[in-house]
């Protein structure tokens, strides 16, 4: 049976899982974890549907390298997590990052560190979102805010990480993923969606790493006769390793510059009042919504604030932020965690001179009553 489209009350998790169906997505590998289990509950019901495969792993690291080999072998693939589980994907995903290989990671954020607080919402998976697995590796984060953000960035992570053939990041907190909201889901035949681009017939003459155009080498699909060394070692165009130094800096040059050269396409904010604001607030998932609110009664008492929503939070939307930023005397970034996102803030603007802080780290979300003090106390500096 199709999903349903039309006006339905879901939540958010629930969401993800009709999200990525619709996308393609026919292949999930996972293992239960607080609070992101109704992902996984809800595909184990709905790809049977479209013909997909659903498996319980034994474990997150066997999760990670399952969707890498089902993807590797033409399938659109994802799997779901929260904290502890995305610290034990990590080393696939930089498997994912370097063999360049689609696929989808959701990670539903609880509090920590190590276990902490599974049913309690946090933010405190910024860095590692970005830099949990070693070395230099290009990765895109999707952060949504609302039941249907989460359905049409799910989308849209399958979308890019075809495109772009890259590991794609959905990054939400508890309180969004188990939120309920109504959601109108469009009907899967109107969505545009993104294959990968696949090898031409070349034999022994395929390069699978060719350096191309848009930085993205066609990839090869099982059974088409192009042989393909899929090594995690850094490797030349022909999948091979090599330590040659002027080899290693093309390859390493390209998949690095990959999302640079895609910029426009995976780069993606809301920006709100933000045209005349002299107080900016920087925050994304749940606390953003709490920042919207402060930020509309603070218009409401006179204060001109506004509202830079990172959609995409990896690579950052830099040049929009900037150009918004410069205008605003005083930026507030308001995040449940000690201060991650807040620090590629201080970055940008060049230190923490004119950048306050709202932090929570009690497994509460922030509350727009506490935006709004944040937005009055700057104020009146």
């Amino acid at each position: 049976m199709p999903i349903v489209s039309g006006s339905q009350n879901l939540q958010g998790n629930h969401a993800c899982a009709l999200g990525a169906v619709a996308a393609g997505c026919r292949f999930y590998a996972g293992y239960p974890i607080t609070p992101s289990s109704e992902i996984a509950e809800r595909m184990a019901a709905e790809l049977p549907k479209v013909g997909g495969v659903f498996i319980q792993m034994e474990d997150e690291i066997g999760s990670m390298g399952a969707i890498l080999g089902a993807s590797m072998g033409g399938v659109k693939a994802m799997t779901a997590t929260s904290g502890p589980g995305f610290s034990l994907k990590q080393e696939n995903l930089g498997y994912g990052a370097m063999v360049e290989i689609p696929c989808v990671v959701i990670n539903v954020m609880r509090g920590g560190p190590s276990t902490g607080m599974p049913t309690r919402p946090a933010q405190g998976d910024v860095m590692q979102a970005r830099w949990g697995t070693h070395g230099d590796h290009p990765i895109i984060v999707l952060t949504p805010a609302s039941v249907m953000e989460i359905y049409e960035q799910t989308i849209r992570a399958f979308n890019l990480a075809e495109a772009l053939r890259t590991p794609v990041v959905v990054l939400y907190d508890e309180t969004v993923g188990h939120l309920m909201e109504t959601v109108d889901v469009p009907d899967p035949g109107s969505l545009k969606l993104v294959e990968r681009k696949w090898a031409n017939g070349t034999g022994e003459k395929f390069l699978p790493f060719k350096a191309t155009d848009d930085h993205v080498p066609a990839m090869a699909r099982p059974g088409d006769g192009n042989r393909c060394h899929m090594t995690g070692l850094t490797h030349g165009e022909n999948g091979f390793p090599t330590q040659n130094p002027a080899e290693v800096t093309r390859m390493m040059r390209r998949l690095l510059g990959k999302l640079d050269h895609h910029r426009d396409l995976v780069t993606a904010y809301q920006a709100l009042e933000c045209d005349d604001a002299e107080i900016l607030v920087v925050a994304f998932g749940i606390s953003a919504r709490a920042a919207q609110r402060a930020v509309k009664t603070a218009r409401r008492n006179g204060i001109k604030a506004g509202l830079f929503r990172p959609i995409t939070l990896w690579p950052f939307p830099e040049a929009p932020f900037l150009e918004i930023a410069s205008k605003a005397r005083s930026i507030i970034v308001a995040e449940m965690n000690a201060g991650q996102l807040s620090l590629e803030i201080e970055r940008l603007c060049g230190g923490a001179g004119r950048i306050a802080r709202i932090n929570r780290i009690d497994g509460e979300p922030i509350e727009p009553r506490e935006v709004l003090a944040k937005i009055e106390d700057v104020a009146r500096q």
